[in-house]
């Protein structure tokens, strides 16, 4: 018996790859697993529709030919967040992000108007809010990112903003104000 996976528009999130880079083509497969909407940085095409591919948007296209049916839009900033911006116009709920570096300052701002998860060559990047645990086995790590007063349960500071889980369970995250930015290696 084959298994077929119907999916209703949006329920899944998007997919915007801003730059691919050597980023794990099994977790790519992950990410692609339930046909999400996948856009493109204009940058990107030639290299994803190599990958065989179906792109439904190109973000600030340079005029190349597309594929049949694929939506090209443009805006006067980066294709990052002419797609960010654009998801959110159409009201996706989430996006997941492929990109060669993590920036705090492009995505904060965004937090709180998409489901955002951005994923990098050796972590994955996103937003929490007060109050937010998830359970963990001992020696896992997580980047805590800009300077705020927080206060976690399981885990200890080793360097900087490099925060390790004490033993398996639950850890915990308090802080007051606007949600936070955290990483973890994948």
């Amino acid at each position: 018996m084959s298994s077929h996976h119907i999916v209703k528009e949006k329920q899944e999130p998007a997919l915007y790859i801003d730059e691919l880079g050597n980023f794990n083509e099994e977790l790519l497969g992950q990410l692609l697993e339930w046909s999400p909407t996948l856009l493109v940085n204009g940058e990107n095409y030639d290299k994803i529709f190599s990958l065989g591919l179906k792109i439904d948007v190109l973000v600030n296209g340079n005029g190349q030919e597309t594929q049949e049916d694929t939506k090209v839009i443009q805006g006067p900033v980066d294709a990052l967040m002419v797609a960010i911006n654009y998801l959110y116009e159409e009201r996706y709920p989430a996006v997941n992000v492929i990109a060669k570096k993590f920036d705090l300052e492009k995505f904060a701002g965004f937090e709180d108007k998409i489901n955002l998860v951005v994923f990098t060559e050796r972590a994955k990047h996103y937003p929490i809010k007060t109050g937010f645990s998830v359970w963990k086995p001992a020696g896992s790590e997580f980047l805590i990112h800009g300077n705020r007063y927080i206060e976690v349960t399981n885990l200890v500071q080793n360097e900087e903003e490099i925060f390790t889980v004490v033993k398996d369970g639950f850890v915990e995250f308090t802080f007051s104000g606007q949600p936070i930015f955290i990483s973890e290696p994948i």
